[in-house]
């Protein structure tokens, strides 16, 4: 066994590296406390160590509170991007419109740059890479994703000899909390929602985590990772699990599954597949028992085949553990040539290529139909009349009777079919004598 080299070998102390925080809500915040609790145990990973040196807020007096007196607190959050003393600007403030021009000054300054804000990278992340390069500073963003899941760091290096074939992922916390307060009590969307905001889970509008745009954005730069391509929000098919109820769970548990809000990104010769919807995963998976507020990552790749990530998906010092690994990065690799640093993307942005999305209607997947009706039994051999007459194969289904004023429903899945080859049976369906609405369809996803 080797020994650990003498005090005489340990090299000169390195300069602390000095931080600009913007915002002092719940990330600064927790950002803030990691920092001066776990201070020396992150000096000696980083080489250096780290000091909060300015804070921007706009609640002066809770700031100086939260920080002591040894930072000094400022109003203008520009001053603290162009101050010379800062050498990374950790960018917590949200939104994209001020953080934007914040970010771009900070880089403009020659300041490394760490933020969280998923948002702004998938709507300006090209633009902010952009300006990094050229400015020879890093960016850095663990906790955009799965706060404290380091999936960025696994897809950027801990799987870089790997073609990635696909990314699934449960990435917002919030719905997978409703989902599963739906499955394990039987609420309605309505009522899991109202136990989310009791709880902290959910904002008083809730939009962006139920409508699916959270999971997007963040399907965005994992996509952008795993593929080597600038990934457009708006090549993203996008839907939330407004319109879910509880039937739909207990006929998914029934058949074997599990629905989750997922997020897929998956390469295919002709371009890359990105969804994000609620979708029926088989109960015996990984990502299916992800339950509450937790996220889990699942990568299949060439060489290492299937990788899961799992972990929580929220909270104020679960995404300080993420700023703060990219603070260490930093730490470690501010002096570094900008070649010899880990590119944002994974790639340095001259060989990232541009890849078609296709258009979701067009890709076959199994789906999950469910049929309000008078009479299950009396409707289910018509029902699978109609599937025969349009060529859809059924795999399995069910049907549950229902007690006046609510109808009863037959559940089906199906075998693998596009959306626009479903329309013709979905519409012979809802023809059907005694069917009292519309079908509901989801996605199905074996994850093989």
């Amino acid at each position: 066994m080797q020994h650990l080299p003498s005090p005489d070998a340990t090299p000169a102390p390195r300069p602390p590296l000095r931080v600009g925080l913007l915002g002092i809500g719940v990330v600064g915040s927790g950002t803030a406390r990691v920092l001066v609790r776990n201070r020396e145990l992150i000096a000696g990973r980083a080489g250096r160590t780290i000091d909060l040196l300015m804070v921007a807020a706009r609640n002066l007096p809770r700031a100086r509170a939260l920080v002591g007196p040894d930072v000094e607190v400022l109003a203008d959050a520009m001053r603290v991007v162009r101050h010379p003393q800062i050498d990374v600007v950790v960018e917590a403030i949200g939104g994209c419109t001020v953080a934007r021009e914040l970010v771009l000054e900070a880089i403009a300054h020659g300041k490394h740059v760490v933020t969280a804000n998923k948002a702004l990278l998938s709507e300006h992340g090209c633009e902010i890479f952009a300006a990094a390069q050229a400015r020879g500073v890093m960016v850095a963003f663990e906790g955009a994703v799965a706060v404290s899941i380091p999936i960025v760091k696994a897809l950027r290096e801990g799987l870089a000899a790997n073609r990635v074939e696909s990314v699934a992922g449960i990435v917002n916390g919030t719905s997978n909390f409703v989902l599963t307060k739906m499955r394990g009590r039987g609420l309605s969307f309505d009522k899991a929602l109202h136990e989310a905001q009791r709880l902290g889970y959910a904002e008083a509008d809730p939009a962006f985590d139920v409508d699916g745009i959270d999971a997007a954005h963040k399907l965005v730069l994992l996509a952008s990772i795993a593929f080597g391509t600038p990934v457009r929000l708006d090549a993203v098919h996008v839907e939330g699990i407004r319109a879910l109820q509880a039937e739909d769970h207990h006929h998914a548990e029934q058949l074997g599954y599990r629905i989750k809000l997922l997020a897929v990104a998956r390469r295919h010769a002709e371009g890359l597949e990105l969804r994000v919807q609620p979708t029926l995963l088989p109960a015996s998976t990984l990502l299916a028992q992800v339950d509450g507020a937790m996220n889990g990552v699942m990568v299949h790749s060439d060489a290492a085949g299937v990788t899961f990530y799992y972990g929580a998906g929220a909270g104020s010092e679960q995404t300080a553990s993420a700023v703060i690994a990219d603070l260490v990065d930093v730490a470690r690799l501010a002096d570094a040539l900008p070649v010899q640093r880990v590119p944002a993307l994974g790639r340095q942005l001259h060989v990232m290529a541009a890849v078609p999305a296709l258009q979701v209607d067009e890709l076959p997947t199994r789906n999950y139909l469910r049929l309000p009706v008078d009479d299950a039994a009396a409707t289910l051999p018509a029902a699978l009349r109609a599937f025969s007459e349009h060529d859809i194969t059924v795999l399995a289904h069910r049907e549950t009777a229902g007690e006046a004023p609510h109808a009863g429903a037959l559940a089906f899945i199906t075998g693998e079919a596009t959306p626009l080859q479903l329309r013709p049976v979905l519409a012979a369906l809802e023809g059907l004598p005694g069917v009292r609405g519309p079908v509901v369809r989801l996605c199905v996803q074996p994850l093989s």
